[in-house]
């Protein structure tokens, strides 16, 4: 009996210990329902971290800025870090934006971004990613749970993506997304995820986030290039102030200024005649000296003024004979290029690339001086390394910018896939 007894008592004693060991763990099952449960909420969050793409013949690192709110809304800045070139992808009540800042464009579209396609940097496109896949794998790092899940991206190269969580909340804190050789392509590192972040009223408003950028603050490229004739004695750029969320673009001259220098001499030579009335001929000498030396310093001003818009117009012109060709280290199967040829595009120049074979297209390469906003239809591309512009639909043109230099890649039968394809791999490449 008392052995029987003894037996019973060892028995519950490892059932405690057991019970005990495997309190807190958790399987992927329930993982998967935590995520959704957290999708389903739909709060707020905001994140930070760091992009590395393995796309091209060096490894490009960015910076990525994410926010997100109820009312999806959303907000991605991605800065290349050895360029300090930043592009931002709005969502708000408005539709749809991609904005290049420091060149003053603005894309704007009806869409449902980022629903109809999955990011490496957004929350849901993880976390739906984990959930949809029923062959997910899954184990444990320290403090992070990691799964390996299809990735489902709109570039066919990207294969796999492994993802880590935090075991406390479940936020993101690493990507790999890997090809179907196993090879890292594209790595993202968060360094900060916050839910239930708070945003200011205009934070996902394109008007902010175009018109907050000081031109001066940008980096010296020949398209963001702003001579001292665009400042006013503030310093600050004509273009700055005048910029209006429909697109206005207000222009100054450097001899404007000198033209109000006049003025204000003029006005200073009115005031001394006014006060040399109680001097008679003293007063009328003062009044023409005053005059005189207003429209002189005037006519210095004007002649400034001319002088430094004269030398940025030839800052201008040496800028726009720098540009320099750029081709694609991707080629099509049974494609071959036919020619190249030099164009103007507006007021800029411009070379065309043409292909042709089994697929036929061009490429337009520009490094626009206007600084203008535009809005047109279309839809958003993720190259990764930028965010391009889909348009058309018998004839489609993808339009991206790196480096400074706008891409226009047009084709009536080239595969979306392969447009990307091409595009991506434009990317590290330097002009000849």
């Amino acid at each position: 009996m008392r052995r029987v007894t003894w037996m019973v008592a060892v028995m519950m004693c490892l059932a405690v210990v057991l019970a005990g060991c495997g309190m807190g763990k958790k399987d992927a099952g329930s993982i998967v329902k935590d995520l959704d449960h957290v999708i389903s909420k739909q709060s707020s969050y905001q994140a930070s971290g760091n992009m590395i793409l393995h796309t091209g013949q060096q490894p490009q690192e960015y910076q990525v800025e994410v926010a997100y709110s109820p009312e999806h809304f959303y907000r991605i800045a991605l800065t290349n870090a050895s360029k300090d070139i930043t592009q931002i992808v709005l969502r708000n009540e408005e539709g749809v934006f991609v904005l290049t800042p420091h060149l003053k464009k603005s894309f704007r579209f009806q869409s449902d971004w980022p629903e109809n396609q999955g990011q490496v940097y957004l929350f849901q496109s993880l976390a739906k990613s984990i959930i949809a896949d029923k062959e997910r794998q899954f184990t444990t790092e320290n403090e992070a749970y990691v799964f390996d899940v299809a990735a489902n991206y709109q570039n066919e190269m990207l294969a796999r993506q492994k993802i880590w969580l935090d075991k406390k909340n479940l936020a993101p804190q690493q990507v790999q997304v890997s090809d179907a050789n196993q090879n890292v392509m594209v790595q993202v590192n968060f360094t900060k995820f916050e839910f239930d972040a708070k945003f200011d009223k205009d934070y996902f408003q394109m008007e902010r986030n175009m018109t907050a950028w000081d031109a001066q603050t940008l980096p010296t490229m020949g398209d963001v290039a702003v001579s001292d004739g665009d400042q006013d004695a503030s310093g600050k750029s004509a273009m700055d102030q005048n910029l209006t969320a429909t697109g206005g673009q207000s222009d100054q001259a450097s001899g404007q200024g000198g033209k109000g220098t006049g003025t204000a001499g003029t006005a200073k030579g009115q005031v001394a005649a006014n006060g040399g009335k109680t001097d008679g001929k003293q007063g009328d000498a003062n009044d023409q000296t005053a005059s005189t030396a207003g429209q002189t310093t005037g006519k210095q001003a004007n002649a400034n003024g001319q002088a430094a818009a004269g030398q940025d117009s030839k800052q201008t012109a040496s800028v726009k004979q720098s540009i320099g060709i750029i081709e694609p280290s991707y080629l099509p199967k049974d494609v071959v290029k036919q020619d190249i040829t030099d164009m103007k595009l507006g007021e800029d120049p411009a070379v065309l690339l043409r292909y042709k074979g089994k697929y036929n297209y061009s490429l337009i390469e520009v490094e626009p001086q206007s600084k203008t906003v535009s809005f047109q239809p279309g839809d958003i591309v993720d190259l990764g390394f930028t965010i391009a512009v889909l348009t058309g639909d018998d004839k489609k043109t993808l339009t991206w910018t790196n480096d400074g230099v706008e891409f226009r890649l047009t084709t009536g039968d080239l595969p979306v896939s392969e447009m990307i394809n091409i595009a991506t791999s434009v990317q590290g490449q330097s002009g000849k």
